[in-house]
């Protein structure tokens, strides 16, 4: 993540985001740190798998691997002039929390050797955290008074998005892709399924305005 901040111009979509998550990951790292998650190595490991997530899809891949639906939008949109920073920074939020997450704690469960109920806490604690940044988000990337004209219409479209619904919705996809586990046909199709719906949120979340 340091190394796609470094490389990434400024008003690059994909470098909006970074931004958000790299503060996100810096913040979990101190409180794994200092204690504030009662199961430090279970806190860890759902990070980690959780980046991953991130990092896989928006890294440079082979041409004959497309990055997740999910992350489609992102990657066509993140230099058109009409799409907003908060617009950026929201999509990626979209689609790192509705599809990556629910992924990263089944992933976590293998690595763990643990149920999802055993994950509970720590995903709780995360989810906590980023509705606290997205709010952060939304101060400083909403456009100021004097461009109420471009705000009106921003305003109305994020308005129909929530981070918390969202992470309660990964929860739910979570435990449904856990209890699939032993079906992998149901399992990968309910992963597709749910990676286009994401991907259509984020799509609609990157109208240019």
């Amino acid at each position: 993540m340091r190394a796609l901040d470094a490389a990434l111009p400024a008003w690059d979509g994909i470098a909006v985001f970074n931004r958000v998550y790299l503060a996100v990951t810096r913040e979990v790292g101190r409180r794994i740190d200092s204690g504030r998650f009662p199961d430090p190595r279970s806190a860890a490991t759902l990070d980690v798998r959780f980046a991953e997530r991130y990092l896989n899809a928006v890294e440079p891949a082979p041409v004959d691997r497309r990055p997740p639906a999910c992350w489609r939008p992102l990657l066509q949109f993140r230099r058109h002039p009409g799409v907003r920073p908060l617009q950026f920074a929201l999509a990626g939020i979209n689609a790192h929390i509705g599809h990556d997450l629910a992924l990263a704690v089944v992933d976590a469960c293998h690595s763990l050797g643990c149920e999802p109920a055993e994950l509970e806490d720590e995903f709780d604690r995360v989810g906590d955290l980023l509705v606290s940044l997205e709010e952060r988000i939304r101060e400083e990337l909403m456009p100021g008074p004097d461009l109420l004209q471009i705000a009106d219409p921003l305003t109305h479209l994020l308005g129909s998005w929530s981070l918390e619904r969202a992470r309660d919705a990964a929860w739910t996809a979570a435990r449904a892709l856990w209890a699939l586990r032993r079906l992998p046909d149901v399992a990968e199709e309910f992963t597709v399924r749910l990676d286009t719906a994401v991907g259509f949120a984020g799509r609609m979340l990157l109208t240019p305005l």
